[in-house]
């Protein structure tokens, strides 16, 4: 994979030829002054600040919610970058579904000794409820994000997959509109696939999966925990952006085994919940009976088949990073095909010969909690201190089982907006994949975290992370 970073505008070494899909903006970049290049970047920030464009931390003291900084150099992807990602995208959601339909099924998997039994049966995010449902069209991951990185020209890799209620969309969609406010030029000088059609899109694959009961108008909502959520942005921004309404658990009862929501005009059925509410937190009767957030009765009326849930309960089980480790399998067992996109090498420390190799290479590794997410519970070997590096190491040792290990990849760089002008940052993906009953559809682009610290490689807004605009160039590319 490499020592040093592949540079996205420049190849493998700075100085040299500009990458054919950059040469527009590697011009921009040098015709541009720096002052006004930093306008612009002011620019966007207050328009995202005027929109209320924010997120915020949990276990920060500070209460204030914050902007998502925003980059104004875009990221640039070819046509033939996108086609090769696109494809191993769709390759790996029809896995992912193949895998959730199996192991709440028949679990055929389990039956080949491919899969340790106890990561599944045994795993927090396992749904036992949902071995007695199938989701209306037998559809369980509607919606995915899944993180890539980049090593080299053509080495993309997995870095982790976001099934249960993947967020950042609503980011991809605001950078766009920012970059047509102050670059329309720049814009006009590429041929950029758009992304704005992702709410129709999204609209679109809700409708498919309604209930075989609904209407031949079924009615969509976007369920939240409420507005101390840190997302809760996101989920009005989509509702809005849909043109359905957004609920919380209180503004929907049970009756009959069917869903209602109350209105003005008295109560209306609900046929697809797009939620962006944790299991533990949808029905109270089935499962953390201490909370209101969700709806009394649901999971009883998503049993009956009367109400599509987006995405299904249990799908959380996918984001696990042990289960990651395993998808390569996961992906020929169920497609009978290699991985298009490979993950990231993956040492499980529940494994006495992997743990012993990770606790002897701690310093050059990145170590993360099977669940966790955001950044959080994580070491950056080559970044930490040797006092963070062995609370760490006695943190693996009281609990191997929750944690694995991945080498510290060169991460690609984009040229980003600094103090000092234009310099490389290192840089994932996230594209959105969508899985309706009438196939799948993907973004295209997503939403590219930079790490605005030089040399980290932590892209999460949460982390002190920022966002760029991800330019797709069409067949015709940049004129």
């Amino acid at each position: 994979m490499g020592a040093s970073a592949f540079d996205e505008m420049w190849g493998e070494s700075t100085g040299g030829q500009v990458r054919s899909s950059y040469r527009h903006i590697a011009d921009w970049l040098h015709e541009t002054p720096y002052e006004e290049l930093l306008h612009r970047q002011n620019a966007a920030e207050n328009i995202f600040r005027k929109l209320g464009i924010t997120f915020a931390v949990y276990g920060n003291d500070d209460a204030e919610e914050r902007i998502i900084p925003f980059d104004i150099v875009p990221r640039v992807i070819s046509a033939g970058e996108w086609a090769h990602v696109e494809k191993g995208l769709t390759q790996r959601a029809q896995a992912i579904n193949a895998f959730l339909r199996d192991i709440y099924g028949p679990r055929e998997i389990l039956k080949t000794g491919l899969l340790p039994p106890e990561l599944i049966l045994a795993n927090p995010q396992f749904r036992l409820p949902m071995t007695r449902i199938r989701p209306p069209h037998d559809i369980w991951a509607h919606i995915c994000g899944t993180d890539l990185v980049r090593t080299g020209p053509d080495q993309f890799f997995v870095l982790e997959d976001n099934a249960r209620t993947p967020s950042g969309v609503s980011y991809m969609l605001e950078d766009r509109e920012a970059m047509q406010r102050l670059f329309p030029a720049l814009l006009a000088r590429h041929k950029v696939r758009p992304v704005e059609e992702y709410p129709d899109a999204l609209l679109a694959m809700l409708r498919s999966v309604a209930p075989k009961s609904a209407s031949g108008d079924p009615c969509c909502v976007v369920m939240t925990p409420g507005p101390f959520n840190s997302a809760f942005y996101e989920h009005s921004f989509l509702a809005d952006r849909i043109g359905i309404e957004l609920v919380e658990g209180n503004d929907l009862f049970v009756r009959d085994r069917c869903v209602f929501m109350r209105t003005t005009e008295g109560p209306l059925r609900v046929d697809v919940i797009y939620r962006r509410v944790d299991d533990d937190f949808l029905d109270p009767l089935l499962f953390r009976p201490d909370t209101m957030l969700g709806v009394p009765g649901l999971m009883d009326a998503y049993g009956a088949g009367n109400v599509t849930i987006v995405n299904a309960p249990g799908t959380g089980i996918a984001d696990d990073k042990a289960i990651y480790s395993y998808m390569p399998e996961i992906v020929r067992f169920y497609t009978g095909q290699e991985p298009i996109l490979p993950n990231v090498e993956t040492w499980r420390c529940r494994e006495p010969d992997a743990l012993a190799y990770v606790l002897d290479h701690l310093p050059e590794m990145v170590v993360k909690l099977v669940d966790g997410s955001g950044g959080y519970g994580m070491l950056v070997g080559p970044a930490a201190t040797k006092a963070e590096i062995e609370a760490f190491r006695q943190r693996i040792k009281a609990a191997p089982h929750r944690f694995i290990a991945q080498p510290t990849l060169a991460l690609s760089t984009c040229p980003t907006l600094t103090a000092n002008g234009p310099a490389a940052r290192h840089v994932d993906l996230r594209p959105f994949i969508l899985t309706g009953a009438n196939g799948t559809i993907i973004a295209p682009g997503g939403l590219t975290r930079v790490a605005l610290n030089e040399g980290s490689l932590v892209v999460n807004s949460s982390q002190g992370g920022g966002t760029k605009d991800t330019w797709v160039l069409s067949e015709e590319g940049a004129r």
